[in-house]
């Protein structure tokens, strides 16, 4: 039982962002027994309107003692089984703003309710049968989506769509130990076990756990996105590349070098992939201090992407200086932007190394070659097996490792079967599977875990 769990009573939390001047609703959530009774406490509705579950009150929010004022609110009423924690659950709908929604926060720590910790009104689903572990941590990613595709996996995970084959998944492994642990028992009674059919189980199982396990890095792509560093000497349409990436004028564009002194950064959606692109400060040896600064920036950047866009001007051609900076970001996975390229007639063929692959074109400053430069992005990406498109399910980090340990318990099972080992040995492994796959969905959870998973989430949710 979860640490957060276990202090039990009713808790509240402030369950919409809030921000000075912004926001037109804040919402003060309250989940646990008392609920209602600290709602009754100070929340006043004039009229006959019933206190009935799922109905929405209006009225006024009163300190119980003084009954001050504090604000003109909404009250919904969700009683227990039907609510997202199946407990008892109201929620003051109040004027956004911050000293509104804290006052209603603070009279109702007053009036007996707990300050909720990250998660917990979502552990409490899980712990109430409401959610299983894989629908949980949907919800965090459909929190933090970056992109519509990362939304929609999310969304699948929530309707259940990873939690099913991984039962099922289990299901077989629980089928083949009962199998196994019967002939153990009553080996005399029963005819002996057919391996080779135990075995093709075994390796059906394999297959769709090798399958699932295929989306893992589709799914940190979604949840994290790409970081791209436009890189290159001063002058050469970074800026500019940046400006006509993202449709805004992100970057101080002259034609002065040296202009970008800092990194600056830009969020986009390629392809259904959240990409963060950072514009870096021409890379050169310089003796103006604040420029040397942003040049070591730029370094960094470059060594901490996930794709470098190593940016050069048609017009110089590749120089000696485009050379130097390749060969500091080479170990990266990098494309070639040559831009500038409405500046001249032609570009001749250039003597460029022979493991830069991906070359695009561009004229920044006319928005041309943006098409061309996120497909080879897209390139990129699928070609290191990553790809952000139709997906059905997209597992995280926690759920790949928990599916290896249960591919290798069952890769192990096979070479126990296949060694002629007694049957006992059989089950060992057999039942590290199982255990790993019940850890997926939380069937088999230690507190620990559990601690780890909702400690990430935000308070109010």
């Amino acid at each position: 039982m979860s640490k957060m769990f276990v202090q039990g009573g009713t808790i509240a939390a402030i369950a919409t962002a809030i921000v000075p001047q912004q926001g037109s609703v804040g919402i003060v959530r309250l989940s646990g027994l008392e609920a209602i009774a600290i709602a009754r406490t100070l929340f006043h509705s004039p009229g006959h309107q019933k206190w009935e579950s799922h109905r929405i009150l209006y009225g006024y929010i009163r300190h119980p003692q003084t009954q001050q004022l504090v604000d003109e609110a909404l009250l919904l009423i969700m009683q227990a089984p039907r609510s997202y924690t199946r407990e008892d659950v109201v929620e003051f709908h109040c004027h956004g703003g911050i000293m509104a929604v804290q006052q209603v926060l603070q009279l109702c720590l007053e009036s007996g309710a707990r300050l909720a910790q990250p998660g917990e009104f979502t552990l409490r689903a899980f712990l109430n049968g409401r959610l299983d572990l894989t629908q949980a941590e949907s919800i965090s990613d459909l929190v933090g989506a970056k992109s519509p595709a990362a939304a929609q996996a999310a969304l699948a995970g929530l309707q259940g769509k990873l939690a099913q084959p991984i039962r099922q998944l289990r299901a077989s492994c629980l089928n083949i130990l009962a199998e196994i642990e019967a002939r153990i028992d009553f080996e005399e009674d029963l005819p002996p076990l057919n391996e080779k059919f135990i075995i093709a189980q075994i390796e059906d199982v394999l297959a769709e756990t090798t399958k699932i396990l295929s989306t893992s890095a589709q799914g940190e792509l979604l949840r994290t996105g790409l970081k791209v560093a436009i890189v290159g000497r001063p002058n050469v349409g970074k800026s500019s590349l940046l400006n006509a990436w993202s449709k805004s004028d992100r970057a101080i564009v002259t034609d002065l070098p040296g202009t970008t002194r800092d990194v600056v950064e830009s969020q986009l959606v390629v392809g259904g992939i959240p990409i963060l692109v950072l514009d870096t400060a021409g890379i050169r040896e310089t003796e103006d201090r604040v420029e040397k600064i942003g040049v070591e920036r730029s370094r960094s950047a470059a060594q901490a992407a996930d794709l470098v866009l190593l940016t050069i001007d048609a017009e110089a051609g590749w120089t000696s200086g485009d050379r130097e900076i390749y060969e500091q970001v080479q170990h990266r996975p990098l494309i070639l932007v040559i831009n500038k390229i409405d500046l001249v007639g032609e570009i001749h063929q250039l003597s460029l190394p022979d493991n830069i692959n991906s070359v695009v074109r561009t004229a920044a400053a006319i928005n041309q070659g943006i098409d061309a430069l996120e497909q080879a992005i897209l390139d990129t990406a699928r070609a290191g097996k990553l790809t952000a498109a139709d997906l059905d399910l997209a597992i995280n980090q926690r759920q790949a490792a928990a599916l290896t340990r249960a591919k290798g318990s069952l890769d192990q099972v096979i070479a126990t079967i296949t060694n002629q080992l007694p049957l006992d040995f059989w089950t060992i492994d057999l039942r590290g599977a199982i255990q790993a796959l019940g850890e997926i969905t939380g069937e088999e959870l230690t507190e620990s875990v559990l601690d780890r998973i909702f400690s990430q989430f935000c308070i109010g949710k």
